[in-house]
Protein backbone atom coordinates (compact mmCIF):
# COMPACT_ATOMS: atom_id res chain seq x y z
CA UNK A 1 0.00 0.00 0.00
CA UNK A 2 1.28 3.38 -0.81
CA UNK A 3 2.54 5.83 1.78
CA UNK A 4 1.68 8.74 -0.20
CA UNK A 5 -1.41 10.53 0.43
CA UNK A 6 -1.37 13.66 -1.08
CA UNK A 7 -0.12 15.31 -4.47
CA UNK A 8 0.71 19.18 -4.89
CA UNK A 9 0.84 20.99 -8.15
CA UNK A 10 2.16 23.93 -9.28
CA UNK A 11 -0.63 25.92 -11.60
CA UNK A 12 1.65 27.84 -14.42
CA UNK A 13 3.48 26.21 -16.63
CA UNK A 14 2.42 23.09 -15.35
CA UNK A 15 -1.26 22.32 -15.64
CA UNK A 16 -1.67 24.61 -18.73
CA UNK A 17 0.63 26.35 -20.75
CA UNK A 18 1.28 30.25 -19.38
CA UNK A 19 4.12 30.70 -21.49
CA UNK A 20 2.06 29.64 -24.97
CA UNK A 21 -1.61 31.37 -23.73
CA UNK A 22 0.95 35.09 -22.65
CA UNK A 23 2.03 35.60 -25.79
CA UNK A 24 -1.02 34.81 -27.57
CA UNK A 25 -3.10 36.96 -25.45
CA UNK A 26 -0.41 39.63 -25.90
CA UNK A 27 -0.29 39.80 -29.82
CA UNK A 28 -3.89 39.71 -29.93
CA UNK A 29 -3.97 42.58 -27.71
CA UNK A 30 -1.44 44.43 -29.80
CA UNK A 31 -3.46 44.20 -33.11
CA UNK A 32 -6.68 45.27 -31.63
CA UNK A 33 -5.01 48.73 -30.69
CA UNK A 34 -3.08 48.87 -33.78
CA UNK A 35 -6.64 47.93 -35.34
CA UNK A 36 -8.00 50.93 -33.16
CA UNK A 37 -5.56 53.64 -34.48
CA UNK A 38 -2.45 53.24 -32.57
CA UNK A 39 0.33 53.87 -35.49
CA UNK A 40 3.23 51.26 -34.33
CA UNK A 41 5.00 47.81 -35.88
CA UNK A 42 3.42 45.07 -34.48
CA UNK A 43 6.74 43.30 -33.07
CA UNK A 44 7.97 46.36 -31.68
CA UNK A 45 4.96 46.93 -29.66
CA UNK A 46 4.72 43.42 -28.61
CA UNK A 47 8.56 43.43 -27.38
CA UNK A 48 7.69 47.28 -25.29
CA UNK A 49 4.75 45.39 -23.51
CA UNK A 50 7.11 42.57 -22.79
CA UNK A 51 8.89 45.44 -21.26
CA UNK A 52 6.34 46.63 -18.83
CA UNK A 53 4.96 43.21 -17.93
CA UNK A 54 8.63 42.56 -17.24
CA UNK A 55 9.02 46.05 -15.15
CA UNK A 56 6.27 46.15 -13.52
CA UNK A 57 5.31 42.10 -13.20
CA UNK A 58 2.30 40.33 -14.79
CA UNK A 59 0.22 41.24 -11.22
CA UNK A 60 -0.12 45.14 -12.21
CA UNK A 61 -3.48 46.25 -13.34
CA UNK A 62 -2.62 48.64 -16.03
CA UNK A 63 -0.06 47.32 -18.18
CA UNK A 64 -2.04 48.72 -21.35
CA UNK A 65 -1.53 52.21 -19.71
CA UNK A 66 1.67 52.09 -19.25
CA UNK A 67 2.45 50.93 -22.54
CA UNK A 68 0.87 53.75 -23.95
CA UNK A 69 2.51 56.55 -21.67
CA UNK A 70 5.96 55.07 -23.10
CA UNK A 71 5.02 55.87 -26.71
CA UNK A 72 5.08 59.11 -28.50
CA UNK A 73 1.86 60.64 -28.35
CA UNK A 74 2.15 61.04 -32.52
CA UNK A 75 0.97 57.52 -32.53
CA UNK A 76 -2.11 57.83 -31.51
CA UNK A 77 -2.91 61.47 -31.97
CA UNK A 78 -6.73 62.04 -33.09
CA UNK A 79 -7.86 59.07 -31.02
CA UNK A 80 -9.08 58.59 -27.64
CA UNK A 81 -6.42 56.53 -25.79
CA UNK A 82 -8.74 55.13 -23.21
CA UNK A 83 -10.26 53.53 -26.59
CA UNK A 84 -6.68 51.79 -27.34
CA UNK A 85 -6.28 51.08 -23.86
CA UNK A 86 -9.66 49.39 -23.54
CA UNK A 87 -8.87 47.31 -27.21
CA UNK A 88 -5.79 45.60 -25.87
CA UNK A 89 -8.26 44.80 -22.41
CA UNK A 90 -11.16 43.76 -24.40
CA UNK A 91 -8.80 41.23 -27.25
CA UNK A 92 -6.67 40.10 -23.87
CA UNK A 93 -9.86 38.69 -22.02
CA UNK A 94 -11.25 37.56 -25.11
CA UNK A 95 -8.27 35.30 -25.65
CA UNK A 96 -8.84 33.67 -22.16
CA UNK A 97 -12.46 33.22 -23.58
CA UNK A 98 -11.14 31.37 -26.40
CA UNK A 99 -7.66 29.73 -25.76
CA UNK A 100 -7.06 29.21 -21.93
CA UNK A 101 -7.32 25.59 -21.21
CA UNK A 102 -5.06 23.09 -19.49
CA UNK A 103 -2.83 20.51 -20.80
CA UNK A 104 -4.88 17.56 -21.94
CA UNK A 105 -2.61 15.21 -20.39
CA UNK A 106 -2.67 17.38 -17.41
CA UNK A 107 -6.80 17.44 -16.92
CA UNK A 108 -7.06 13.43 -17.87
CA UNK A 109 -4.44 12.79 -15.16
CA UNK A 110 -6.06 14.81 -12.52
CA UNK A 111 -9.91 13.11 -13.22
CA UNK A 112 -7.19 9.96 -12.93
CA UNK A 113 -6.53 10.76 -9.87
CA UNK A 114 -10.04 12.53 -8.27
CA UNK A 115 -11.04 8.91 -8.39
CA UNK A 116 -8.21 7.83 -5.60
CA UNK A 117 -7.99 8.42 -2.17
CA UNK A 118 -5.20 11.37 -2.54
CA UNK A 119 -5.41 14.86 -1.34
CA UNK A 120 -5.10 16.36 -4.68
CA UNK A 121 -3.60 20.22 -4.07
CA UNK A 122 -2.32 23.40 -5.73
CA UNK A 123 0.30 25.67 -3.85
CA UNK A 124 0.77 28.76 -6.63
CA UNK A 125 2.59 32.10 -6.53
CA UNK A 126 0.54 34.70 -7.12
CA UNK A 127 -2.55 37.26 -6.65
CA UNK A 128 -5.71 34.84 -4.98
CA UNK A 129 -8.37 36.13 -7.10
CA UNK A 130 -5.87 35.79 -10.78
CA UNK A 131 -5.05 32.13 -9.41
CA UNK A 132 -8.52 31.10 -8.57
CA UNK A 133 -9.65 32.64 -11.68
CA UNK A 134 -7.36 30.19 -13.81
CA UNK A 135 -8.32 27.02 -11.51
CA UNK A 136 -12.04 27.59 -12.45
CA UNK A 137 -12.09 28.69 -16.27
CA UNK A 138 -9.51 25.55 -16.47
CA UNK A 139 -12.00 23.67 -15.22
CA UNK A 140 -9.76 22.00 -12.65
CA UNK A 141 -11.05 23.46 -9.68
CA UNK A 142 -14.08 20.45 -9.30
CA UNK A 143 -10.87 18.12 -9.71
CA UNK A 144 -8.86 19.30 -6.80
CA UNK A 145 -9.57 18.61 -2.64
CA UNK A 146 -11.86 21.94 -1.85
CA UNK A 147 -9.38 22.82 1.59
CA UNK A 148 -5.68 21.80 -0.66
CA UNK A 149 -5.43 24.97 -2.49
CA UNK A 150 -2.94 27.49 -1.31
CA UNK A 151 -1.91 30.42 -3.09
CA UNK A 152 1.18 32.75 -2.20
CA UNK A 153 -0.93 36.04 -1.86
CA UNK A 154 -3.53 34.81 1.07
CA UNK A 155 -0.74 33.14 3.09
CA UNK A 156 1.60 36.21 3.24
CA UNK A 157 4.28 34.11 2.04
CA UNK A 158 5.60 33.34 -1.48
CA UNK A 159 8.04 30.93 -3.56
CA UNK A 160 10.44 30.20 -3.01
CA UNK A 161 10.33 30.20 0.83
CA UNK A 162 9.61 26.94 2.47
CA UNK A 163 6.51 27.70 4.73
CA UNK A 164 4.66 27.54 1.83
CA UNK A 165 4.80 24.27 1.57
CA UNK A 166 5.07 23.64 5.24
CA UNK A 167 1.90 25.48 6.05
CA UNK A 168 0.25 23.25 3.39
CA UNK A 169 1.22 20.32 4.93
CA UNK A 170 0.50 21.36 8.39
CA UNK A 171 -3.41 22.62 7.11
CA UNK A 172 -4.00 19.13 6.19
CA UNK A 173 -2.19 17.51 8.92
CA UNK A 174 0.21 15.50 6.81
CA UNK A 175 3.91 14.73 6.83
CA UNK A 176 6.01 16.06 4.39
CA UNK A 177 7.07 12.49 3.47
CA UNK A 178 3.55 11.68 2.74
CA UNK A 179 3.50 14.54 0.06
CA UNK A 180 4.38 14.94 -3.30
CA UNK A 181 4.92 18.54 -4.69
CA UNK A 182 5.04 18.43 -9.37
CA UNK A 183 6.05 21.63 -10.96
CA UNK A 184 8.28 22.66 -13.56
CA UNK A 185 10.51 25.53 -12.14
CA UNK A 186 13.33 23.62 -10.88
CA UNK A 187 14.63 26.48 -8.02
CA UNK A 188 11.05 27.38 -7.15
CA UNK A 189 8.94 23.93 -7.20
CA UNK A 190 11.78 21.69 -6.49
CA UNK A 191 14.53 23.08 -4.32
CA UNK A 192 11.73 24.46 -1.71
CA UNK A 193 9.48 21.51 -1.22
CA UNK A 194 12.14 19.10 -1.18
CA UNK A 195 14.11 20.81 1.38
CA UNK A 196 11.79 19.79 4.04
CA UNK A 197 11.24 16.39 2.77
CA UNK A 198 8.61 16.29 0.27
CA UNK A 199 8.88 13.95 -2.75
CA UNK A 200 9.01 16.01 -5.30
CA UNK A 201 8.56 15.81 -9.74
CA UNK A 202 9.72 18.34 -12.21
CA UNK A 203 7.75 18.36 -15.16
CA UNK A 204 10.14 19.38 -18.21
CA UNK A 205 7.97 20.58 -21.36
CA UNK A 206 10.15 23.06 -22.88
CA UNK A 207 8.79 25.99 -20.67
CA UNK A 208 10.35 29.68 -19.71
CA UNK A 209 11.89 27.72 -16.81
CA UNK A 210 12.91 24.27 -18.76
CA UNK A 211 16.68 25.05 -18.51
CA UNK A 212 16.95 26.53 -15.07
CA UNK A 213 18.83 23.95 -12.12
CA UNK A 214 18.08 23.36 -8.89
CA UNK A 215 20.53 23.03 -6.25
CA UNK A 216 18.05 19.64 -5.12
CA UNK A 217 17.95 16.61 -7.49
CA UNK A 218 13.90 15.79 -7.90
CA UNK A 219 12.59 12.67 -7.43
CA UNK A 220 11.67 12.25 -10.32
CA UNK A 221 11.65 14.26 -13.54
CA UNK A 222 9.16 13.50 -16.46
CA UNK A 223 8.20 14.93 -20.14
CA UNK A 224 4.05 14.82 -18.95
CA UNK A 225 1.21 13.78 -16.48
CA UNK A 226 0.57 9.90 -18.07
CA UNK A 227 4.30 9.36 -17.08
CA UNK A 228 3.48 11.42 -13.36
CA UNK A 229 0.95 8.10 -13.64
CA UNK A 230 2.96 5.98 -14.14
CA UNK A 231 5.56 6.77 -11.38
CA UNK A 232 2.66 6.91 -8.77
CA UNK A 233 1.36 3.41 -9.75
CA UNK A 234 4.69 1.98 -10.47
CA UNK A 235 6.96 3.31 -7.95
CA UNK A 236 5.11 4.70 -4.98
CA UNK A 237 2.17 1.98 -5.75
CA UNK A 238 -0.96 4.50 -5.98
CA UNK A 239 -4.00 2.07 -6.81
CA UNK A 240 -5.56 3.61 -10.34
CA UNK A 241 -9.37 2.76 -10.69
CA UNK A 242 -10.01 1.52 -14.33
CA UNK A 243 -9.86 4.45 -16.67
CA UNK A 244 -13.67 5.64 -17.82
CA UNK A 245 -14.75 6.60 -21.43
CA UNK A 246 -15.55 10.52 -20.26
CA UNK A 247 -14.52 13.53 -22.36
CA UNK A 248 -11.74 15.83 -21.49
CA UNK A 249 -12.95 19.47 -20.84
CA UNK A 250 -14.05 21.90 -23.25
CA UNK A 251 -11.45 23.60 -25.10
CA UNK A 252 -12.79 27.02 -24.25
CA UNK A 253 -12.91 28.82 -20.98
CA UNK A 254 -15.75 30.27 -19.29
CA UNK A 255 -16.60 34.16 -20.28
CA UNK A 256 -13.63 36.26 -20.11
CA UNK A 257 -15.09 39.51 -16.82
CA UNK A 258 -14.24 41.94 -14.92
CA UNK A 259 -12.29 45.02 -15.92
CA UNK A 260 -8.48 44.27 -14.63
CA UNK A 261 -6.34 45.71 -17.14
CA UNK A 262 -3.15 43.21 -16.09
CA UNK A 263 -1.49 41.23 -18.38
CA UNK A 264 -1.40 37.71 -16.70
Amino acid sequence: MSTLRAIFFDLDDTLYSTSEFAERARRNSVEAMIKMGLRADPAVLAAELGEVVEEFSSNYERHFDQLLRRLPRRLYRGVNPAIIVAAGVAAYHDTKFRYLCPYEDAYEALRELARTELVRGVITAGLAVKQAEKLVRLRIAPLLSPGAIFISDQLGVNKPNVKMYQRACSDLNLKPAETMYVGDNAAMDIDPPKRIGMQTVHVVRGGKHAGEGAECAPDWTVGNFWELLDVLRDHLGVAMPPRTAEGGPEQHAHQASGTDRGVA
